[in-house]
C-alpha cells in the first residue's frame, strides 16, 4: 500500500518560545520515528504552500491577510491570545502545513497513492474561519475537504478527529453544511468548551464526548459503537 508522506523543514520555524506545549520538538520527534526501517517504504515530499484560492475556500480574505501579514522579527513573537503565538517562520509554517493537506488530497484522488500523512505544524482543527486559536493558524482540514470538493468533484465528504481536544474550528467550518460529516470523540468537558453531544449541526456532526480519565477501553468503544458505523455508512463518503 503506497502512503505519501508530505512535511517541510518550515514547520520546524514555527516557534512559540521555551516552555510552549506546541514545539518544534514534537515534529522532530515525529519525524525522527519516521526514519525507523518500518517506514522505509513511505514516499516523501515536500509539502507545497498553500494557495490563496485554496484558503479562500473556509477562511475570510481580511482573516488570511492578517495572519499572513504577522511576520515579526527573529527574536520577537506575537500573541494572538493566551495560547496562540506567533514567530519570524509562522506563516510560512501555516503556509506549508495547509498545503500539505491540499497536496494529499490530490495525490489520493489523482490515484498516485492509497493514503497521505502530513507530518507538519501549527495544527488547525482549533482555528475558526475567522479567528484562531488552540495553537492553530488555519483548519488544514477543513481546507483538505474543500479542495477535494473544489478541485476534484467529491460531493460528500467525511472528517473524523480524536484528540483530548474537540475540534471546534473544524466543527464550525461545516456544521451548516449537510455535504460534510464531521465525527469527533474528546474529553468533555474540556478546552475549548465545545463538543458536546446535542452539537449535531444539520445532523452531520457527531460528537461522542469521554469522560476524564478515560481509558483505551472507553476510546475503542466510542469509536466501534458510535463513530465508526455512523460514518461507514455514510453513502460516497471518502474522508
Amino acid at each position: 500500500m503506497s502512503v505519501l508522506l508530505l512535511s517541510h523543514h518550515a514547520c520546524l520555524a514555527h516557534d512559540p518560545g521555551e516552555g510552549h506545549p506546541e514545539c518544534p520538538d514534537r515534529l522532530r520527534a515525529a519525524l525522527r520515528a519516521l526514519e525507523a526501517e518500518e517506514f522505509a517504504g513511505l514516499i516523501r515530499d515536500d509539502a507545497p504552500r498553500a494557495t490563496q484560492e485554496q484558503l479562500l475556500r473556509v477562511h475570510k480574505q481580511h482573516y488570511i491577510e492578517a495572519i499572513l501579514g504577522i511576520r515579526p522579527a527573529p527574536e520577537d513573537r506575537v500573541a494572538l491570545d493566551g495560547d496562540t503565538i506567533m514567530s519570524h517562520g509562522s506563516a510560512e509554517a501555516a503556509l506549508r502545513a495547509a498545503g500539505a493537506a491540499v497536496a494529499g488530497v490530490d495525490a489520493v484522488c489523482r490515484g498516485e497513492v492509497r493514503r497521505a500523512f502530513c507530518a507538519t505544524r501549527p495544527p488547525g482543527h482549533h482555528a475558526e474561519p475567522g479567528r484562531p486559536m488552540g495553537f492553530c493558524l488555519f483548519a488544514n482540514a477543513a481546507i483538505a475537504a474543500r479542495h477535494a470538493q473544489a478541485a476534484h468533484g467529491v460531493r460528500r465528504v467525511a472528517v473524523v478527529d480524536f484528540d483530548v481536544h474537540h475540534g471546534n474550528g473544524t466543527q464550525a467550518c461545516f456544521e451548516a453544511d449537510a455535504d460534510v460529516f464531521y465525527a469527533s470523540s474528546h474529553q468533555f468537558p474540556c478546552y475549548p468548551g465545545t463538543g458536546a453531544a446535542h452539537e449535531t449541526g444539520v445532523g452531520n456532526i457527531l460528537n461522542v464526548p469521554l469522560p476524564p480519565g478515560a481509558d483505551g477501553a472507553a476510546f475503542r468503544t466510542a469509536w466501534r459503537d458510535h463513530l465508526l458505523p455512523r460514518w461507514i455508512v455514510l453513502p460516497q463518503a471518502c474522508w
